[in-house]
């Protein structure tokens, strides 16, 4: 523990968490060796420090040390940035020209954001790690080089192996030693140490009092989400320091400062605060309104039916039947669904109500003479119904989809999509 407090301090890692002290632990052991590693983390969560560390604890530390974003070449150049190029390879080659990876002999590469790399980028890179050997574009003479590579990247690049987009052989051959680099969001004893030490360095810096966070604030920084990790972080103490009135920040000043659009897993100020507009709370709140319509229409239905129980001067004809033939599976918070499934005269129709069968056959007059029996069944599907109401409020509104959303109680965005997965024509 006393050597990985060290390389904290040594390249200002804050923090305690045993995921952040575990990924310093592995860089500190791979650093004496010429393994390629492959540092996997979140953008902002801090990769290019274990770069630093793994080249300042090997061999090769007195050496060139150069970090490279792959997703910051343009496609047609980052060979030659690369490998380097030959006089008049290519317009605008006007001289010949080294690149990193014989500059660099010796030392370590740091390739940050590798998912980016083009594909006939990465064939030439796997030859530099199995051979050593790479050639300049526009030349046909084979050179040799010595460099340790460490790679970084946000994406799953395992996934994108089997999409096409990475090479496999080069994911293979770079994740000899993975470095796992966990994210804000699961450091959570650590965002306060943070976001402390944020405000404190830029007070010092511009000699003002640093500010500080009451416990509901505290709260509010460690259950939010962190997508930009630590850099959001830091940006949040810094607009405080510069934009808050007061030296003590409460819940409501920090609310201010957070992102809108990133603020679902942030506890509830009050009924002010709350935003229930996302696509999620849009999507409950309509099954919860298809619940409560078809709750609605089975409360109507048993109005009407005990209706016919209760008027003796319907009864003209008998039909028996049992309730053991009625009993339904209860749905929808208890409400009992009972529809009749038996077989009747032609001049009857018989739909009790409960299960709670009376004694007397339940009987329509003569003069309401039914010509034709038809068992229908409405389905309670729950897509069916989200489908059906959507079709509904586009035909009420012929075909605004801004109006349409807006009746529903759902985005116009969600709508779109809810028009593709049904396959909708408006």
């Amino acid at each position: 523990m006393a050597e990985i407090q060290s390389i904290k301090n040594r390249f200002g890692i804050i923090g305690n968490s045993p995921a952040l002290n575990y990924a310093i632990q592995v860089a500190i052991q791979v650093a004496s060796t010429d393994l390629s590693v492959l540092i996997m983390g979140e953008s902002g969560s801090g990769k290019e420090s274990f770069s630093q560390i793994i080249h300042s604890l090997s061999s090769r530390k007195h050496n060139p040390f150069i970090a490279v974003n792959c997703g910051a070449i343009p496609e047609g150049t980052i060979d030659s940035e690369l490998f380097g190029h030959e006089k008049g390879s290519f317009t605008g080659a006007v001289d010949s020209r080294k690149g990193y990876f014989e500059t660099v002999n010796g030392g370590t590469i740091f390739l940050d954001e590798i998912g980016e790399m083009p594909v006939g980028t990465q064939a030439r890179l796997l030859r530099v790690l199995e051979t050593g050997e790479f050639i300049r574009v526009g030349s046909s003479k084979v050179q040799k080089t010595d460099v340790r590579v460490i790679a970084a990247t946000n994406k799953d690049l395992f996934n994108a192996t089997q999409t096409g987009k990475f090479r496999e052989d080069l994911y293979y051959r770079l994740s000899t030693v993975p470095i796992r680099v966990p994210p804000l969001r699961d450091r959570k004893e650590d965002i306060i140490l943070l976001f402390r030490k944020f405000v404190v360095d830029f007070a010092e810096r511009y000699k003002t009092t640093p500010v500080q966070l009451d416990d509901e604030a505290k709260n509010m920084l460690i259950n939010y989400n962190w997508p930009g990790n630590v850099r959001e972080l830091k940006n949040i103490a810094e607009q405080l320091s510069v934009l808050s009135k007061d030296q003590l920040i409460t819940a409501v000043d920090l609310h201010k400062f957070m992102p809108e659009k990133n603020m679902n897993r942030l506890p509830i100020l009050s009924p002010a605060h709350h935003h229930a507009n996302s696509e999620f709370n849009n999507e409950r709140e309509i099954l919860y309104k298809l619940f409560f319509d078809m709750k609605k229409d089975v409360t109507e239905l048993k109005k009407m039916f005990l209706e016919i129980l209760k008027n003796p001067a319907l009864a003209t004809t008998a039909a028996n039947y049992t309730a053991e033939s009625l009993q339904r599976d209860h749905a929808l918070n208890g409400a009992e669904f009972i529809v009749s499934a038996m077989s009747v005269t032609p001049q009857t129709s018989v739909m009790p109500v409960n299960t709670q069968v009376s004694a007397q056959p339940v009987i329509l007059p003569q003069t309401e003479k039914i010509q034709e029996h038809e068992e229908v069944e409405e389905s309670l599907n729950i897509m069916d119904k989200e489908k059906e109401l959507i079709i509904k409020a586009l035909k009420k509104h012929r075909g605004k989809r801004k109006d349409a959303s807006s009746d529903l109680g759902i985005s116009e965005r969600t709508l779109y999509r809810k028009l593709k997965e049904y396959d909708i024509n408006e």
